[in-house]
């Protein structure tokens, strides 16, 4: 299991950040821009966006 950053270095790294699900470039916006799907992606232009995990998945070791 990962550790979770926390504090003021967590906030930099994950809040208001959001990946495209396209393309998998990140951007930093609020939830409410990204529900209204008022934000698209620069890379790709797609609007499908999820947040950006606090905690890798995949391989365990």
């Amino acid at each position: 299991m990962a550790k979770k950053v926390m504090g003021i270095a967590g906030k930099r790294l994950f809040e208001n950040v959001f990946v495209c699900m396209s393309c998998h470039a990140k951007m930093r916006t609020t939830m409410d821009k990204v529900k209204r799907r008022k934000i698209k992606c620069r890379k790709c232009g797609s609007k499908d966006l999820r947040p950006k995990a606090k905690e890798r998945r995949g391989a365990k070791t």
